[in-house]
């Protein structure tokens, strides 16, 4: 399903982006187009876009034509979901120690549109970080990697 998705596939795109995307929360899906599980985080992301249209706009970004923004956000695992509201980096906190990005796929549609209807409105509101209303059982679990320290 990742062909019904606008790709990104520069770091001039993913700058212009965040920069023209105004007044709706910018989803970035980080991965591959072959990975199976991206397929299936692809999957969801196409099947809720047209319900989400007025509150987001949400492209795919291959993590191998953009090193910059793969290294700036750490990407170590795909595929890696990013947020932006008005050019400002949204964080969530999920449970976990990484608050910048959703690392795997979400496990139903309702899952992700609730994450990105909570995103909107702590966006409205001003805040830079908001609480995630996905079921922790539904957050897939990971070690962060640090590398070069």
């Amino acid at each position: 399903m990742s062909f019904l998705l606008p790709k990104l596939s520069s770091k001039k795109e993913v700058d212009q982006a965040i920069k023209s995307t105004a007044e709706k929360v910018l989803v970035l899906r980080f991965g591959r187009d072959e990975d199976p599980i991206c397929l299936q985080l692809d999957d969801i992301l196409s099947k809720t876009s047209s319900d989400l249209s007025k509150m987001a706009a949400i492209y795919l970004v291959d993590v191998d034509q953009t090193p910059v923004y793969t290294h700036y956000f750490d990407i170590s695992y795909i595929p890696s979901t990013v947020f932006f509201f008005n050019g400002q980096h949204m964080k969530v906190d999920y449970g976990s120690p990484d608050h910048t990005k959703f690392v795997g796929s979400f496990k139903t549609k309702q899952d992700f549109i609730d994450l990105i209807e909570v995103i909107y409105r702590g966006a409205m509101r001003g805040k830079l970080i908001v609480q995630s209303p996905i079921d922790p059982k539904n957050i897939p679990k990971y070690d962060l990697l640090y590398q070069d320290i």
